[in-house]
């Protein structure tokens, strides 16, 4: 049973702290406990087991994905009926999310809305958790790219939370810039998608090829940390290099 099962089951317990904790907490109906109780708690016969660190950290990121998009979809003081579209064709076919998994990050995200925590409180928190692990960070901000700019267009204050999170999560400017060309047209979708420049000579194309795909390869995303329902989404993004590569290597003859 993955951790979601678990918590959906309400077969497990967890004390995690923060923004993100009480919006979890909210959404499973979970009573939360601190450190301490926790373990006093489980030192008792009958009760529930507790989340494992990677099923924690697979907990920080769900949540902190669907907190961080409802914050960026209420930039501009209401929700919109795209905004709710591009969440839900996210869930659905991004992530392809069954019918319970849906619920939950409908859940989440309701909570997340009306949450008095700011978008830089959960960005600052997911970063405690993944500061250490920069594809997994890179893979939020395509979740969070791709569903601004849903509607073809990212508002100035949708940027403003876009560009909060560039800074927390220690991430470039320049591949924020890249990666945003894949979803706002403004350069070569597919170089952006490397993360090189047009100009870029073939050797230094390949070279990021192999570190990109290193990097995303399926037997490292899966070993730690990215929530089962988010290893489809960067999978595709595997893939996404790939296709990127041979567009690339046709068009220059490599």
């Amino acid at each position: 049973m993955s951790w979601l099962g678990k918590m959906i089951g309400g077969t497990i317990g967890f004390a995690l702290g923060g923004p993100i904790g009480a919006v979890a907490g909210a959404a499973f109906g979970h009573t939360f406990v601190d450190k301490k109780e926790q373990v006093y708690l489980s030192s008792r016969p009958g009760t529930q087991e507790a989340l494992s660190s990677n099923e924690e950290a697979q907990l920080v990121f769900f949540t902190a994905a669907f907190s961080m998009l409802a914050k960026i979809s209420k930039a501009n003081g209401t929700i919109t009926d795209s905004e709710i579209s591009a969440v839900e064709s996210f869930m659905k076919q991004n992530l392809q999310l069954d019918s319970h998994g849906q619920q939950t990050a409908k859940n989440i995200f309701r909570q997340a809305v009306n949450s008095p925590e700011t978008f830089d409180a959960f960005a600052n928190q997911f970063y405690s958790v993944f500061r250490t692990q920069p594809h997994i960070i890179e893979l939020m901000m395509d979740v969070l790219l791709r569903v601004s700019a849903a509607d073809g267009s990212i508002s100035r204050e949708e940027e403003a939370m876009l560009l909060s999170a560039v800074r927390i999560f220690n991430y470039s400017h320049a591949d924020y810039e890249r990666l945003k060309s894949k979803y706002v047209k403004k350069t070569n979708k597919y170089y952006a998608i490397l993360k090189c420049s047009e100009t870029a000579s073939n050797e230094e194309i390949k070279k990021q090829y192999r570190k990109l795909v290193t990097e995303y390869h399926p037997d490292k995303i899966e070993a730690k940390g990215l929530p089962e329902e988010f290893i489809k989404f960067a999978n595709d993004k595997f893939k996404e290099i790939q296709e990127a590569y041979d567009y690339i290597k046709n068009e220059r003859e490599i």
